[in-house]
């Protein structure tokens, strides 16, 4: 019951989040509201309360792991494919490089004893797949760092985990085994690949017999497909804990799965129109929801750890210097390997170095030295520390970016010319439906739930057609009928006045007249789902 409260919390946080960005706050990354959500709910006892103690198992498998699958979903494995070399560079050579810089770095200068030392950088060589947005809001990112902090933040994770291990252990026992590592860390990563590719691959098999049995939905666009959806829901917590009980990497197999399902989905949508529709619908709810969860749970987390009073390093304020010098040994380290490996421009290496976020995995991982025989001051020393590297990762390219990237031109113009295209087809379609041997009653539904495609229909207008539908009787067949007939001429107006104005007068781009389109046959789509029922 508490986990189900929490998540009821979370989920709720997450909407209020998402409609205070979209409402008052639209050029602030949606991320810094919900930091902001969870910090509130830190403060205030009662909603701290109903939120229970962060979990790392549980924050990864069930938040972490079905993000990385989406993540994958929209990643090409043509794409991976073309960039083996780099991304196996990135995760294992800059990881490594990383690690070791940032490692000797922080037991010189603050003077940490080297496995200590070593645990704090393993902890902060992964970077978050789901952060980047959050400083890039309104700029333009260069697509060849786009591209390569996206690969690098789906696969390092692994890395970082194996390192991590190997630190413990040498805190624990006081020597490193490197061959053992090595092993490890083939065996996790290598596993991880084998498993989601496996697992996944017979899950596509599965999802596309079903797909095309004659029993369930072949050809049948009314059939909304439950059973694949909740085969596509489950996907991902199978993959990365059915991964984790075999000893491989379970982000791994869930990022891999994901790049298997992409070819999947381009090439078996129109086998069933809706269902590819409805899952395309659920990825997009199920990513913002968790996206913002991601980062309520972190404001919480962050701020329950500076209000612990519990959680301190014997009073010293050394998790400062370590937090800082964690940060800014990683950025260096990353400019100097894109620049002086990759041969990559001075102004895009910092770009690079700069866009690599940390977030969720980085804390996720912090947690779980508490599970380790590492000291309770140390592990103190390990959260505080990593909670400043978070922050700084976060601020500093926000604040750098203003002036290194430049700024998204927003076509104030084609907007403006959107909306007046956009009002005129709709007035198109009304002087159709008018001209038309109807009822009355059917014209003023149907202007009604046209003029509703471009927000001129007020809560009076609403209320009024919603009583009118209450105390009506159920139309008859033939009256549906007639009223699809209706809707399908008056929004093939529309399509036709559309078209008049791209390929007449040009007056509108492609890209607004794609836009305005499939507008249009959403609309028609969802106006008659309610004829085929």
């Amino acid at each position: 019951m508490a986990l189900l409260i929490s998540t009821g919390v979370l989920v709720v946080a997450a909407m209020v989040s998402i409609v205070i960005n979209r409402r008052w706050l639209p050029r602030l990354s949606v991320n810094y509201v919900s930091m902001f959500i969870g910090a509130l709910i830190a403060i205030i006892p009662f909603l701290n309360g109903f939120v229970e103690k962060f979990n790392s198992d549980i924050f990864i498998g069930l938040i972490v792991a079905p993000l990385l699958y989406f993540e994958g979903q929209n990643t090409r494995l043509n794409l991976v494919g073309r960039h083996v070399r780099e991304i196996v560079s990135l995760t294992v050579g800059m990881v490594i490089l990383c690690a070791v810089v940032a490692g000797l770095g922080t037991s010189l200068l603050a003077g940490v004893g080297l496995p200590l030392a070593f645990i704090l950088a393993a902890i902060s060589t992964p970077t978050d797949a789901t952060a980047t947005e959050s400083v890039t809001m309104g700029r333009v990112l260069p697509q060849r760092e786009q591209t390569s902090l996206k690969l690098e933040s789906l696969f390092n994770d692994a890395s970082g985990i194996i390192l991590l291990n190997m630190a413990i252990l040498w805190y624990v026992n006081g020597y490193i085994n490197y061959s053992q590592t090595l092993w490890d860390f083939a065996y996790s990563a290598g596993g991880g690949i084998v498993f989601g590719g496996l697992v996944s691959a017979l899950i596509v098999y599965i999802r596309q017999l079903m797909l095309r049995s004659k029993l369930n939905f072949i050809n049948n666009t009314y059939n909304n497909g439950t059973p694949l959806k909740v085969i596509y829901l489950m996907t991902p917590f199978v993959l990365y804990f059915g991964a984790e009980a075999l000893g491989v990497s379970g982000i791994i197999a869930v990022v891999f799965a994901g790049l298997v399902h992409n070819a999947e989905g381009e090439r078996s949508a129109l086998a069933n129109p809706q269902l590819a529709s409805d899952i395309y619908q659920l990825i997009g709810l199920l990513s913002d929801i968790l996206n913002s969860v991601v980062f309520i749970v972190l404001g919480i987390m962050l701020l329950r750890t500076a209000l612990d009073r519990s959680v301190s390093y014997n009073g010293s304020l050394v998790w400062i210097a370590i937090g800082v010098i964690l940060y800014v040994t990683n950025l260096l380290a990353r400019y100097g390997y894109v620049r002086f490996v990759h041969h990559v421009p001075n102004r895009e290496a910092w770009v690079f170095a700069l866009g690599g976020i940390h977030g969720a995995v980085t804390f996720a991982l912090a947690f779980t030295v508490a599970e380790t025989q590492v000291k309770t001051a140390d592990f103190n020393l390990v959260l505080m520390s990593e909670s400043l590297l978070i922050i700084l990762s976060l601020l500093v390219p926000t604040i750098v970016f203003r002036w290194l990237l430049p700024k998204i031109q927003t076509d104030t113009d084609g907007a403006a010319k959107m909306a007046a295209i956009r009002e005129q087809m709709i007035e198109a379609g009304v002087h159709d439906l008018w001209q038309m041997p109807i009822s009355q009653e059917f014209k003023a539904a149907v202007t009604f739930d046209l003029r509703s495609q471009n927000g001129h229909t007020t809560i009076r207008q609403f209320i009024s057609e919603w009583r009118r539908m209450v105390q009506h009787p159920e139309y008859t067949n033939d009256e549906m009928r007639e009223l699809m007939v209706i809707y399908r001429q008056v929004f093939q107006t529309e399509r036709i006045y559309l078209q008049q104005q791209y390929d007449a007068t040009h007056i509108i781009s492609e890209d607004l007249f794609n836009r305005l389109y499939h507008e249009i046959t959403m609309a028609e789509m969802v106006v008659l789902e309610y004829g085929v029922k």
